[in-house]
């Protein structure tokens, strides 16, 4: 049986997954004053991260239409699986499903499955290849969707950044009480609910200080770490995200680790200096 994935933009395609062939990604679209930018090959992250320094507004994000997704639906591959955006951050998941419905009016039934990753950025290129795992290993499509399921209730997904202003702006950050002041150098840590939105785990003073407290909440809700990929994806400051990773992998085994550089949407959130970490 053949099988495609399809990740939303917001989660990055290693190099390795971009050449299998079996992956490929549904470009959400930015807006950053006069200029309009996709999220796809094309998007150029230093020359992003400009403009959004210069722009006095803040960037706006648009994710994939219904149209878009039935379009990568109409394929060969026997069984489609969709990654996208928690559903409680972005419109992503409802667009998808859309999709889903338009394909089955104008075509007929077919297998495919829409994952709300409860997550965001590498937290979606782990679901997108824990879906390859299960495929290669032979299961049928039901049971590759109720293991992938599983997979996503026991993910973690955290974050520091240098400044929450692009998640607080998009209202992303609603329910989330008080976030002192950026005066102080104070950078909150934060995490993913079970539900898939934001919450604020602890904050500490300065960068470094916080990137060790986020260790120690990975090792801390982390359940059988060796049989887990530990990922971290990081807005240009690809140093940081390698310190973090030998924090990290100071406390605790893990399977496998990998990094990667954010991609459009996430290097909007995340912003210049960001740190995105998933098990």
């Amino acid at each position: 049986m053949s099988y495609r994935v399809i990740v939303d933009s917001c989660g990055e395609l290693t190099d390795e997954m971009k050449q299998s062939g079996m992956f490929v990604s549904a470009a959400l679209t930015m807006q950053v004053g006069e200029y309009h930018i996709i999220d796809d090959e094309t998007f150029d992250q230093a020359d992003f991260l400009k403009k959004v320094a210069e722009c006095p507004e803040s960037p706006k994000s648009s994710c994939p239409s219904p149209e878009q997704y039935l379009a990568k639906y109409n394929c060969d591959a026997d069984h489609i699986y969709v990654v996208t955006l928690s559903a409680e951050l972005s419109g992503s998941y409802n667009s998808a499903q859309l999709g889903r419905n338009l394909y089955f009016e104008e075509y007929g039934e077919k297998d495919i499955y829409v994952f709300n990753s409860r997550s965001a950025s590498i937290g979606e290129t782990l679901i997108a290849l824990k879906i390859q795992e299960c495929e290669e290993a032979g299961m049928d499509f039901q049971t590759v969707i109720d293991t992938v399921e599983a997979y996503i209730e026991g993910q973690h997904t955290y974050f520091v950044l240098e400044n929450l202003d692009t998640l607080r702006k998009n209202g992303r950050l609603t329910g989330i009480k008080a976030l002192v002041a950026g005066a102080l150098n104070i950078k909150p840590v934060m995490g993913s609910t079970p539900e898939g939105t934001i919450c604020q785990k602890a904050q500490a003073r300065g960068m470094k200080k916080a990137l060790v407290k986020m260790a120690d909440y990975v090792e801390q809700e982390t359940e059988n770490a060796r049989e887990k990929v530990l990922a971290i994806s990081h807005c240009n400051c690809e140093q940081r995200a390698k310190d973090f990773e030998k924090i990290l992998l100071e406390k605790m085994e893990v399977k496998k680790s990998i990094i990667v550089d954010t991609a459009g949407i996430s290097s909007m959130y995340a912003n210049d200096g960001g740190i995105i970490v998933a098990i």
